[in-house]
């Protein structure tokens, strides 16, 4: 193999090759006056290139996220790890965390879907804790698009091949369908992880003297820059960066998953720290460590385990090979972690040792080929208060009228919106995952939540991910809001307590001063909804530049949650149980159409102020589902979301092809208005007095449950009624059929 002559550091100033890496020209002036006071070589620059990328930094988001509440009692760890930890009591703790992987999976949607469940899972088990669930949020265009219905299958495709061959159930998660998804889809993936408070672990490089092992797969040439590609816009027709894409191994992963968990149970006592090689690969993990620790690092870079010829420095560092963990062990102690990874025929190999001169060192061939202070890298990424600009569809929509349905048949309009992608049954999606390994997934796909139990206790978890870009489009500071409330309406409905989010911030280019304002203020709108139910943000992610030819998606901010369900006969799911069952709606319906399934459907396009919403009440009504659930006295508890109460009621019936006669005072456009902070509950006749007393009268009794297996629903003005099993075949059978 021939040999390439690197730039040498001249060149890369008088050529500006910084730049085609992601640098600016002051960026470069930093690194070059202020912190080295010489002009960087090859491989500083990439380093740098990368870890001031905006995924590795958060140089364009950090002001955002310092509005985001991060404590609270239950809070173990916050943001700053490689995930966030709660405490669930009887010192046990959950671990959780959501990241993207939205730009590899537009080009390689296989792998790009694949690699992000398996990066995700890795932050996991790096905390010490044991993954136990994942869940997905994806984002694609129209299924009318051919292009879409291949991404669609493709990353379907990757996250169960993933998950399913490492023995992790995928046990929920959401899709949604808008053009604006259509060049750039969102691959939103939350793991979630079981710890003792005992075994929890940090990524930190300290002791001087103490060796740095690299741990599993061996380094390609794969994902290069993908930290970077990440952090650029899409253009169509120019070559699209395959080899920014990583490839994954998920048998590898589930090897490396198991010596990692006995390293840190059992070797406890050596281990330093540990930390996933996720984007930006060995430059980063081993960067962050040391900057944790306020240490240096010195790294052999001839012994990093390589599966390529020829690599350079420059390349070893930026590669993003997958099923790769990077650690810290006490001098002398390194032929135990080999002899504990030769056992699961992994790689362990010393390839550097921490000093205490807070210097970056990296050496190839008896050479020093990078000498940087530490926290250049890991700290000192400069950050920018970008310039805010309402954009100017807000003032637009503010004056529109709001849109009024003209419903002329309540039956048609039912079944119609029961088919739209958004809202039609996901199960063709999900039954492509193994929900049920390990045998712990007690609610299954297709509830509000997934729950899984705790083993040996009695206590579950309740999981979910949630956001609707729509509502953010019309108002990003309500719809922020909106985000958190309906994860934790979803919790509640499952019987949990909501604990925490992590989040997943999926919007266009914070460049544009427009896009920065809709992430500005829909960081208030979550801030603001987490402070009043409770809910600090404990990890997440960033990823801007969602954009293909200029046209940037729905600003996007994924909610994951978990909750905590405090006895395993307070789990509820969102079917009407038995005949004759009371049915209740808790939460008042006003007429609001704007960013509505129902408009989208109408007008082809969404428009208009968003409505009104009170986290009071939001508050307010989520606390009297808790308590009657905990009261025992709830039989199903579904929250109204897209679609609305004629939505919500046709699901609660599906799943036992059950009947129900319903009467509602008021006109039947209102059956599909979103109005929030509601929901669908039923309860045994027997417990209609107890029950009406813990709702305070905020309740409205609407009808029962039938065995004659028709959805009758009479209103002011017009009466829906179709059989149960046509209803759930048209909302079964939407997204098949689209598809083929």
């Amino acid at each position: 193999m021939m040999k390439v002559k690197e730039p040498t550091p001249q060149e890369i100033k008088n050529l500006r090759m910084y730049s085609e890496w992601g640098l600016t020209d002051e960026e470069y002036r930093m690194i070059e006056e202020d912190i080295l006071h010489r002009m960087p070589n090859y491989t500083e620059t990439g380093l740098f290139s990368v870890m001031w990328s905006e995924h590795c930094s958060y140089k364009n988001s950090k002001p955002v996220l310092s509005k985001f509440p991060t404590h609270g009692p239950q809070v173990l760890q916050g943001p700053g790890e490689g995930a966030g930890i709660v405490d669930i009591g009887d010192g046990q703790a959950v671990v959780f965390k959501a990241e993207s992987h939205n730009h590899p999976s537009a080009v390689e949607p296989y792998e790009g879907a694949a690699t992000g469940v398996g990066g995700i899972i890795r932050d996991i088990f790096s905390m010490g804790a044991r993954p136990i669930a994942i869940l997905d949020s994806l984002r694609f265009g129209e299924l009318t698009n051919e292009r879409t219905k291949y991404l669609l299958e493709e990353v379907v495709a990757g996250i169960s091949g993933y998950g399913n061959c490492i023995g992790i159930p995928t046990v929920g998660g959401e899709v949604a369908f808008d053009p604006c998804y259509e060049g750039n889809p969102l691959v939103n993936a939350m793991c979630v992880g079981l710890i003792d408070h005992k075994n929890i672990q940090k990524g930190q490089a300290k002791g001087v003297g103490n060796a740095i092992m690299y741990v599993g797969a061996k380094t390609g040439r794969d994902g290069i820059h993908g930290a970077t590609f990440a952090s650029e816009e899409f253009v169509e027709g120019e070559e699209q960066q395959r080899s920014a894409v990583q490839v994954g191994d998920p048998f590898m992963e589930k090897l490396l998953l198991e010596a990692c968990l006995e390293l840190i149970l059992e070797h406890a006592n050596i281990l330093v720290g540990i930390q996933d090689m996720g984007a930006a690969g060995l430059v980063s993990s081993s960067a962050e460590m040391a900057s944790k620790a306020g240490s240096g690092l010195t790294l052999y870079l001839d012994d990093v385990p390589q599966r390529e010829s020829g690599m350079t420095p420059y390349e070893m560092m930026l590669s993003e090979s997958q099923e790769r963990m990077l650690i810290c062990v006490e001098k002398g102690h390194e032929a135990e972690v080999i002899d504990l990874f030769q056992k699961y025929e992994l790689d362990a190999v010393t390839i550097g040792k921490v000093t205490d001169d807070g210097l970056y060192r990296l050496n190839h061939k008896g050479v020093e080929v990078a000498n940087l202070p530490v926290d250049a890298l890991a700290e000192d990424a400069p950050v920018y208060h970008k310039q805010c600009k309402e954009p100017a569809r807000i003032k637009t929509f503010e004056a529109l009228a709001d849109f009024k349905p003209n419903i002329t048949d309540g039956t048609k309009t039912l079944l119609k919106l029961l088919q739209q992608p958004t809202i039609a049954s996901k199960k063709m999606i999900y039954e492509t995952y193994d929900s049920q390994v390990r045998t712990n997934t007690v609610v299954l796909p297709g509830s509000d939540a997934a729950v899984l139990r705790v083993r040996g206790t009695q206590k579950a978890l309740a999981m979910t991910t949630d956001c609707n870009g729509r509502y953010l489009y019309l108002n990003p500071e309500i719809g922020g809001q909106i985000a958190v409330a309906e994860a934790a309406r979803n919790i509640v409905a499952s019987g949990g307590k909501p604990l925490a989010i992590t989040d997943c911030l999926n919007y266009g280019s914070p460049d544009k001063p427009e896009g920065f304002w809709e992430l500005w203020t829909s960081a208030d709108g979550i801030a603001k909804a987490c402070e009043i139910l409770g809910t600090p943000v404990i990890s997440g992610n960033v990823s801007l530049y969602n954009e293909t030819d200029g046209q940037a998606v729905y600003p996007t901010p994924v909610i994951g949650m978990v909750g905590l369900i405090e006895n395993l006969s307070d789990i509820t799911t969102q079917e009407f149980k038995d005949v004759d069952d009371l049915i209740y709606v808790l939460g008042e319906t006003k007429a609001d159409f704007n960013g509505s399934e129902l408009q989208k459907m109408t007008l082809g396009l969404i428009e208009g102020k968003l409505m009104n919403f009170d986290l009071a009440v939001e508050k307010e009504i989520q606390q009297l589902v808790l308590t009657a659930i905990k009261s025992g006295v709830i039989q199903s508890a579904h929250d109204c979301s897209e679609g609305g109460l004629g939505v919500a009621l046709a699901e609660s019936v599906f799943e036992k092809e059950l009947g129900i006669e319903v009467e509602l005072p008021m006109p039947v456009s209102l059956l599909f208005s979103e109005t929030q902070s509601r929901f669908v509950l039923s309860i045994k006749p027997e417990n209609k007095e107890k029950f009406e007393e813990l709702m305070n009268g905020k309740a409205q009794w609407i009808g029962k449950v039938t065995d004659n297996r028709t959805i009758s629903i009479q209103t002011e003005n017009q009466k829906i009624e179709v059989q149960t099993e046509t209803a759930k075949a048209l909302w079964e059978e939407a997204i098949p059929c689209l598809m083929k």
